[in-house]
């Protein structure tokens, strides 16, 4: 199973993947750029595989670059609390 099938699996990778970034050092401002990178990505290259990624998708398509980097940093805050160490 992928992590991209379930939205719950999905916010815990990216949460176990916070934490490690967190943990090797990586600062606020380094963390925000990869994840307004991998934003970017995900809404080109990756299809959504439910309907939460489908809506996130659809928003940051439809959102200006500064409203792409506020919805890369809402889902670092959202994530912060989640995966498999919490």
């Amino acid at each position: 199973m992928s992590v991209l099938d379930n939205f719950e699996s999905w916010k815990d990778f990216l949460g176990d993947r916070l934490h490690q970034a967190q943990g090797q050092g990586m600062d606020q401002n380094t963390i925000s750029d990869l994840a307004f990178e991998i934003g970017g990505y995900l809404s080109k290259q990756v299809d959504a595989e439910n309907d939460q990624e489908a809506v996130l998708r659809d928003l940051w398509n439809a959102a200006s670059q500064d409203e792409q980097h506020a919805i890369a940093n809402i889902m670092v805050k959202m994530v912060k609390n989640e995966g498999t160490g919490r």
